[in-house]
């Protein structure tokens, strides 16, 4: 009796050689996704093909050994917290949040589930982490603008167009710390440069007509369109007034151009959610994301419409050019 019980226990161990419990289910690991955009939104599609490109390259495949929450609030503010809020509540692993709102808003309803974030200025300032080197808490991540850059966006719009001596700012700037310093960046360049600016605060499609329409008026003149998510929204708009105006403009992100617009000077957002999937890994894998640094972006690019240079009787310099990354024709 004891050899046939001892037979038995041989083949059961046998039966879990490691052979065959690598053929065993993989667990599904269960992420939420946070979006300050809807899915819809211009280029969100190629920067999320990104993020799923660099979780492959780890074996991590949707469907597969993970499952994705995904929530797009799309600059609802109401919805924003009930969807941080939902998404607290389903314990994931870890959440990917998209720009300082959801980061903010994830950071109040949980300490504990791991965040990583993309597209997000100045994380230390906002108390999201405590330094680049060591964020410290449970959120990590990419960041989006270094703040001194924004004065980039003036020396390109005057290398583009040199008549150029009076530009509108557009953005937010009374309630927004972020606004408040890409704004002081550009002004720091303006004097050297011999513009005038004039900052008009902007959200709604109301403001951005009327501020468009009151200040476009002779020649000369140019706009910049600061980073901010109400102001991305509505980039056709934007767009076709400048077109009407005839008034040559530098934006904050390269689905602008794409669109019509004339140039942008901004890190390349789907190289954030390429570089996001490898923390991701990291933290599945058991990493704190307390232990991982922010990282900043090593690289901007910039990207000019020669169609619409053409349209606007501009005549690209070559100097510029050769600066490009990218030129649509």
């Amino acid at each position: 009796m004891r050899r046939r019980e001892f037979i038995a226990g041989l083949g059961s161990a046998v039966a879990w050689t490691p052979a065959a419990r690598a053929q065993q289910p993989t667990p599904m690991r269960r992420i939420g996704w946070l979006s300050s955009v809807s899915e819809d939104y211009p280029e969100m599609s190629a920067n999320f093909a990104e993020f799923r490109k660099g979780l492959a390259q780890f074996g991590w495949v949707e469907g597969r050994n993970i499952r994705i929450d995904y929530r797009w609030y799309a600059g609802d503010r109401e919805r924003l917290s009930n969807d941080a809020a939902e998404l607290a509540r389903l314990s994931p692993a870890l959440i990917v949040a998209m720009g300082g709102a959801a980061v903010g808003r994830l950071l109040e309803v949980t300490r504990t589930v791991p965040i990583v974030f993309v597209e997000v200025n100045d994380p230390v300032a906002r108390g999201f982490v405590e330094s680049l080197r060591r964020s410290g808490g449970n959120a990590t991540g990419f960041t989006y603008l270094e703040y001194e850059t924004s004065a980039k966006w003036l020396e390109m719009l005057k290398r583009i167009a040199p008549i150029l001596t009076r530009v509108a700012v557009l953005g937010n700037f009374s309630n927004n710390d972020d606004g408040r310093r890409q704004l002081e960046a550009v002004r720091s360049a303006a004097p050297s440069l011999g513009v005038q600016l004039e900052p008009y605060e902007v959200s709604t499609a109301g403001d951005i007509k009327r501020a468009i329409e009151s200040f476009v008026r002779g020649p000369a003149v140019g706009m910049i369109v600061t980073q901010n998510i109400q102001v991305g929204f509505h980039r056709d708009l934007i767009v076709k007034l400048a077109a009407e105006h005839r008034s040559p403009a530098i934006y904050f992100h390269r689905h602008f151009v794409v669109g019509g617009g004339l140039l942008s000077y901004a890190p390349s957002v789907g190289k954030q959610y390429l570089a996001a999937a490898s923390y991701v890994n990291r933290i599945l894998s058991g990493e704190k994301p307390a232990d991982l640094p922010v990282q900043q972006p090593t690289k901007y690019e910039l990207i000019i419409n020669l169609k619409t240079a053409r349209t606007l009787g501009l005549e690209v310099p070559s100097t510029l050019l050769a600066l490009a990354d990218e030129v649509i024709e």
